[in-house]
């Protein structure tokens, strides 16, 4: 099996929030404005160069009204592409009124990839 050599999350990330930014005509300076931040510190996460801690990641989101889970999802889905590890594995959980969980139970969709050596993107469903 061939190694693929992973593109680092900070890259990935700067990438998605760039083309987010550039689909809305925005500029470094305006989002970085709304998201409380310096232009040159969004310039080097926007190029992966810095790694933004969650809090950063968040004001980016908002100030691109963009959700933060679509943020993971748009990486996940880009890693997985390049790697060819995009295998999910459903969770589901049953609970009662005061949220305990009374079933659990995994499942393997036959729509998503199978094989050897696969990871699991893990969902999680109420």
């Amino acid at each position: 099996m061939e190694h693929v050599r992973e593109p680092l999350l900070r890259h990935l990330v700067g990438a998605i929030l760039r083309r987010a930014r550039l689909r809305q005509g925005r500029t470094l300076q305006e989002v970085a404005a709304t998201a409380r931040m310096s232009t040159a510190y969004l310039s080097e996460v926007e190029r992966g160069r810095k790694e933004a801690s969650s809090e950063m990641l968040a004001a980016v989101c908002r100030a691109l009204d963009i959700q933060l889970v679509d943020l993971v999802g748009q990486a996940h889905d880009a890693l997985a592409a390049v790697t060819g590890q995009g295998r999910v594995r459903v969770l589901t959980a049953v609970g009662d009124s005061n949220g305990t969980v009374r079933h659990a139970s995994a499942r393997y969709p036959r729509s998503v990839g199978s094989g050897a050596g696969q990871r699991d993107a893990v969902l999680i469903a109420a």
